[in-house]
């Protein structure tokens, strides 16, 4: 079934913000664990449940945006196996450093947001001919994102590495929620 650019722009207008209410609200409560000394262990369960109850409350609707989400998704298919391999080390790299380099762990989720969600505009654009600007959104916001979180931390704005993480990770909220909202007004 073919579906038409704006049903699927729309629904991924849905996913996004869906995406960035979860983030922030993990975000703000996995902070208020940590400084209520909860075992870390539980900040899976925080962030799972969070997930669970912000797509499980709308889980009718993404019934029925699901199949044009993954429309959208199978484009990527047929890629070029090198834009493939590109695409994946754009989202996953940044991610995998973070356990070398885990006092950079703000940063790297940031620029692995930024470069995944980029490289996904630029192969969608050029190999499936999808204009997805909302994807370019959140890439370009989380990129440009990058050193504003580098100059709030070396102006100790913030003293701990925790409370650096929740600042990077509102500033992926503020993306994801601002190329969601783009998704959903744009005609």
């Amino acid at each position: 079934m073919e579906y038409t650019s704006q049903q699927i722009q729309h629904s991924f207008g849905i996913l996004f913000l869906n995406v960035a209410i979860s983030v922030a609200v993990g975000s703000i409560l996995s902070e208020i664990a940590y400084l209520s000394n909860i075992p870390l262990s539980y900040h899976g369960f925080i962030w799972i449940g969070v997930f669970a109850l912000v797509f499980g409350v709308q889980f009718k609707r993404f019934k029925l945006i699901f199949p044009l989400i993954r429309y959208r998704m199978k484009k990527s298919t047929s890629w070029p196996i090198s834009a493939k391999v590109i695409n994946g080390i754009c989202w996953s790299l940044p991610f995998v450093l973070i356990v070398v380099f885990p006092e950079f762990t703000q940063y790297l989720i940031l620029l692995g947001i930024g470069l995944g969600n980029l490289s996904t505009f630029v192969f969608l654009k050029k190999f499936s001919g999808l204009g997805n600007v909302e994807q370019l959104i959140v890439g370009i916001i989380s990129i440009v994102m990058l050193p504003v979180a580098i100059e709030a931390n070396s102006l100790v704005l913030t003293e701990h590495q925790d409370t650096e993480v929740l600042l990077s990770r509102i500033f992926i909220s503020m993306a994801y929620a601002t190329g969601g909202f783009y998704a959903l007004l744009k005609k």
